[in-house]
């Protein structure tokens, strides 16, 4: 992130947006520590498929080196052959070795982050290629931190080998005394149990390292209060243009609505806090629809276009009240305010001689 950011105004924690930002440009959470676990888990797994196999297949390949040697031909193009065949046999019993700890190794990262692709991180920078700085990370505070974090899973590894190991120490000493194919076997079998014993310590530093590592992922993200800001306005838009805007909509929506008075069949009132425009034409509208409404300034708008354009005005308090609470605009009166409604527009339309006859 910005190199210029003040740590003491950071406090708040990263957002998904700023998160998504970091992996982006290339800041992820990466714990060598769990690259390590994987990699030897991956490898004491395959030890314990394929190690046995694998040694004896080996020792096979190899037995002629050791038992017969005087009867291997070297003349001429023969060593040449020889070593051909010998390592391509060879690749062939440890290609699948090879091929999961690949596969290991490449899934210690990937469990960790999802896959990218960062040309700028593999770009030539020179600026990078400085002695001094160089120093500095050996033998600064991050220099040194790394330095206890390898000489203490040196010793934690160390330690558990050594008690995996001691107990059978004895049995070692027996080893020079068996067959090829045997020791293979018990040299298989050994490696085994010193990679189970180093597996279950580095999986505990593993936890350890990505706690830490994901903590200090979340430290560097923080955001100030003035990030969060700039970051709603990316992604939702300025608040004061959205609320100019919301006030544009509201102001075109009341005049739209003004508009629609001159055609109001009659106005109910409060007779000064509330004002409702019905409309409703007998034998065409199925029920009287509500084509303005307001409140105290916008009220008074309402009766005086009413007034001007000659629109009935009633004065009803409690009607007028329950319609401004409980239609909208445009929409038609409820059901429960049939009666009271039909009396005062059959009053407007008998007052007006718009009342058809049945």
């Amino acid at each position: 992130m910005a190199e210029d950011r003040d740590p003491a105004q950071q406090t708040e924690e990263p957002t998904g947006r700023r998160l998504e930002k970091a992996h982006e440009q290339g800041d992820q959470v990466s714990s060598t520590e769990v690259q390590t676990f994987i990699l030897l888990f991956g490898g004491t797994l395959t030890i314990a498929f394929f190690g046995r196999s694998a040694s004896l297949d080996l020792l096979k390949l190899f037995r002629v080196f050791l038992e017969s040697p005087g009867q291997l031909a070297v003349d001429g193009g023969a060593l040449i052959e020889l070593m051909r065949v010998t390592f391509s046999r060879a690749a062939i019993i440890i290609a699948p070795i090879i091929i999961l700890l690949m596969i290991f190794g490449l899934a210690g990262n990937m469990v960790q982050n999802r896959p990218s692709f960062k040309p700028d991180k593999i770009k030539v920078d020179f600026s990078k290629l400085s002695l001094w700085n160089g120093l500095k990370r050996m033998f600064g505070i991050d220099g040194l931190t790394n330095l206890l974090k390898g000489l203490l899973k040196i010793a934690v590894v160390g330690l558990a080998i050594w008690l995996q190991v001691w107990p059978d120490r004895l049995g070692l000493e027996l080893v020079l005394d068996q067959s090829p194919a045997a020791v293979a076997g018990d040299m298989t079998k050994l490696l085994f149990e010193m990679m189970r014993a180093a597996l279950s310590a580095i999986a505990v530093l593993a936890v350890a390292d990505y706690v830490l590592q994901r903590h200090e992922f979340l430290k560097r993200n923080r955001m100030s209060k003035q990030d969060i800001k700039d970051e709603m306005k990316e992604t939702d838009g300025d608040p004061q243009i959205k609320a100019r805007i919301r006030q544009i909509r509201i102001e075109r929506s009341k005049r739209r609505m003004i508009a629609q008075v001159p055609k109001a069949t009659v106005v109910i009132t409060n007779p000064t806090h509330f004002a409702v425009a019905l409309q409703y034409e007998q034998g065409v509208t199925p029920a009287p629809v509500c084509v303005a409404k307001g409140a105290d300034a916008l009220a008074f708008r309402i009766r005086e276009i009413a007034k001007q354009h000659k629109v009935p005005i009633v004065e009803n308090p409690p009607l007028a009240r329950a319609l401004f609470a409980s239609v909208e605009v445009d929409g038609t009166i409820p059901p429960e305010h049939y009666k009271a409604v039909a009396q005062v527009i059959g009053y407007v339309l008998r007052l007006t001689g718009k009342m058809k006859a049945n």
